[in-house]
């Protein structure tokens, strides 16, 4: 069955991607939740106008988008959770640790499907970014760290850290 996405969907598509899914899912799920329209004729040839109607909605928040993105321009959250001894974490940060955060550190409200992460899922401490997808006209990155929540351990990798940092910095001077 082929549908006309009208929402970004993981593993799916993007909105308004024309997309081959089973009959099923997209009857039974997909249309009756309002996450995609059937992809007929009259369907296929409104698309156009979705789209500049789309387009007009996010023009209209542009400056928004632009506030945000200027507000996260330099700002670090920092993330705590539980980790082992090698640094590892026990489960994963993922894109919603990120919103919450978001939310919680900045008072900026963005959807979770919003923010791509730089990896699937996260398993170790250490500095990271992720990407903000706003606005095709706005980039907007927000970096973040995550760190133990045990503050031996936190302690622990810092002085690691510090290591790794003198150790690269010895050697980028020998190499000139």
């Amino acid at each position: 069955m082929d549908i006309i996405l009208l929402k970004n969907l993981d593993k799916v598509g993007r909105k308004f991607e024309i997309v081959k899914v089973k009959d099923g899912y997209g009857r039974n799920y997909l249309i009756p939740q309002g996450l995609a329209i059937v992809a007929n004729k009259t369907n296929r040839s409104n698309l156009e106008s979705f789209k500049r109607q789309e387009a007009n909605k996010l023009n209209k928040r542009l400056d928004v988008f632009k506030a945000i993105a200027s507000k996260l321009q330099g700002k670090q959250l920092t993330l705590t959770t539980k980790v082992g001894t090698s640094g590892k974490i026990f489960g994963s940060v993922t894109n919603i640790q990120i919103a919450n955060a978001l939310r919680d550190q900045l008072g900026v409200e963005i959807d979770r499907r919003d923010i791509l992460m730089p990896d699937d899922h996260i398993k170790m401490v250490g500095k990271y970014t992720a990407v903000l997808d706003l606005h095709p006209d706005v980039d907007a990155k927000i970096d973040f760290e995550v760190i133990p929540d045990d503050a031996e351990l936190a302690k622990h990798f810092a002085e690691l850290a510090a290591e790794a940092a003198l150790e690269a910095a010895a050697e980028a001077s020998s190499d000139n």
